[in-house]
């Protein structure tokens, strides 16, 4: 008996660990590929480009001013900067160098617009907390929110290539780690992005702008959306489990019916089979009808071997009680009869020793017929088929005559074939009376052949005609018929696909045979 093992998972199960899967796989991709913090720095760039723009125009009014020049707008021409930093292809640098004394003092203009910077400056860090430091031409810084003023900054490779009129941007780690928690105004990242503009005037480069600041950390951008995030997740968890109950609903239900139903009749119950609720999918739905149309294969295959055990033990039942009592009375007083009277008994026994043994070889033959096997078991010509069955029919004195096409060919076995065709001889001679004739007409009929067996004889009752083919139905027991015969024949022509009925209201008794044509290439 197959068991079903307890600790398989059931679909809900299945369905929910899947949906799960596929929530966390976009996540864990976003965490390995690093673009959450890709865009992060991004953020930080974007942020720092801004400052820098405003600082490098502040500082170049100034330095017009402190020079006694016009501070008249520069070129009317666009040119925006965009971040270009991530994380996935550009390396991070190793902290920044420190500032050294300079060759030579910083520029006077520089200094002068420097210094009036400086307060605006400090007054931006306490906002944006980014540092922030203004340079002249040579490097040297002007004004800082930190320690760097009157040093220089040239050794630095963003600064040196603002100064050569090239924006520029870089990541590089930090000096040492900062602990910060998730709601700090610090931030934990491990590395610092740094944004250097040149400061023009015309087409001179007066100085430079370098600002430099920490991007949120993963940890700390998810804690600032918390709130949002726990929400988001709680719906799709949501969304998940609905749509696994939603689908183990309209799947796993009617799958369970139908395995309940199937559990009834292997346990021995006969149920009805009845239509289970449809499913939203089409496989759900093809299971139930496939063990629908089992379960009743079943019921009818229960019930025609219930139906077929009472008929042949009716069969049987007869010729053994009659040789059963032949045996004792020779067993008993067979002393005392005479040589006749033992041939007689013996003689009796034998007839029903032969009847039980044409009753097995047509159960055999039934068994045969019934059992399924492919259609395509080759073709039979039905020239040949019908010389082969007529023959013992024509020696012992029927009287048939053919009408068709020797050669046509029918997809059906050859021993099958002559099977059908020598039953319905025997029925001729058995039922048809003294001196009745036999007629087989055969033709093609879009590729069925259809062939009719009729005979001159006495016919058959309206009564019989009901049960002609019924297993064990005869009315030549005594002739030595079994009533097996023709349900032999009806059962291999449908096995190969045809048909066998008998065609009401004609004289005698004709037999319609249909089977199907071999086509021919």
């Amino acid at each position: 008996m197959l068991t079903v093992p307890r600790r398989k998972p059931r679909i809900l199960v299945v369905l929910l660990l899947a949906n799960l899967a596929l929530l966390v796989l976009p996540l864990g991709g976003l965490w390995m590929l690093r673009l959450y913090e890709s865009a992060l720095v991004r953020q930080t760039e974007t942020e720092l480009i801004s400052q820098a723009a405003i600082i490098a125009a502040a500082q170049r009014a100034a330095w017009l001013r402190a020079a006694g020049q016009d501070a008249a707008p520069q070129a009317t021409d666009w040119a925006p900067r965009f971040a270009s930093l991530d994380l996935a292809h550009d390396p991070i640098l190793p902290p920044p160098p420190d500032a050294v004394p300079p060759e030579q003092p910083a520029d006077p203009v520089a200094r002068a617009a420097g210094a009036t910077l400086a307060p605006v400056l400090a007054e931006a860090q306490r906002v944006t907390l980014a540092a922030m430091r203004v340079t002249d031409q040579a490097g040297v810084v002007v004004a800082s929110t930190g320690s760097e003023t009157g040093l220089s900054l040239r050794g630095l490779e963003e600064v040196a290539a603002a100064l050569a009129g090239q924006p520029a941007a870089r990541v590089r780690a930090r000096r040492e780690a900062v602990p910060a928690g998730a709601d700090s105004i610090s931030r934990a990242a491990p590395f610092r992005v740094f944004v250097a503009l040149p400061v023009q005037a015309g087409d001179r480069v007066i100085g430079a702008v370098l600002l430099s600041r920490t991007p949120s950390s993963l940890r700390q951008a998810l804690h600032g959306k918390r709130w949002e995030l726990a929400a988001l997740t709680l719906a799709m968890l949501i969304v998940a489990g609905g749509l696994a109950g939603f689908i183990a609903y309209t799947v796993s239900r009617p799958i369970r019916a139908v395995a309940d139903q199937a559990r009834a009749v292997a346990s021995g119950a006969r149920v009805e089979v009845r239509r289970v609720r449809r499913s939203a999918v089409r496989e759900a739905d093809e299971l139930a009808a496939a063990i629908g149309a089992m379960a009743d294969t079943l019921e009818h295959r229960a019930a025609y071997i219930s139906d077929f055990a009472a008929a042949v033990s009716h069969e049987f039942k007869t010729p053994l009680a009659a040789l059963r009592g032949a045996l004792e009375l020779l067993q008993d007083h067979g002393a005392g009869m005479t040589a006749q009277e033992r041939a007689n008994f013996l003689a009796q026994c034998m007839e029903d020793v032969q009847r039980l043994d044409r009753l097995v070889t047509r159960l055999l033959d039934l068994a045969r017929a019934e059992t399924p096997h492919p259609h395509d078991a080759g073709g039979a010509i039905i020239g040949q088929a019908m010389h082969d069955a007529a023959a013992p029919s024509i020696a012992a004195g029927l009287d048939i005559a053919f009408d068709g096409a020797p050669g046509t060919e029918v997809a059906i076995a050859p021993e099958a074939l002559r099977g059908i065709l020598t039953i319905l001889f025997d029925n001729v001679r058995q039922h048809a009376g003294p001196g009745a004739q036999c007629r087989v007409v055969w033709a093609e009929d879009g590729g069925t052949l259809r062939l009719r067996v009729s005979d001159t004889g006495r016919g058959i009752s309206g009564a019989n005609r009901r049960r002609i083919f019924d297993r064990f139905f005869t009315t030549a027991r005594e002739a030595g018929g079994t009533g097996l015969g023709l349900a032999i024949a009806r059962s291999l022509a449908e096995a190969a696909g045809g048909a066998l009925d008998l065609v009401p209201d004609t004289p005698g008794a004709t037999f319609d045979l249909r089977l199907p044509v071999v086509p021919h290439a």
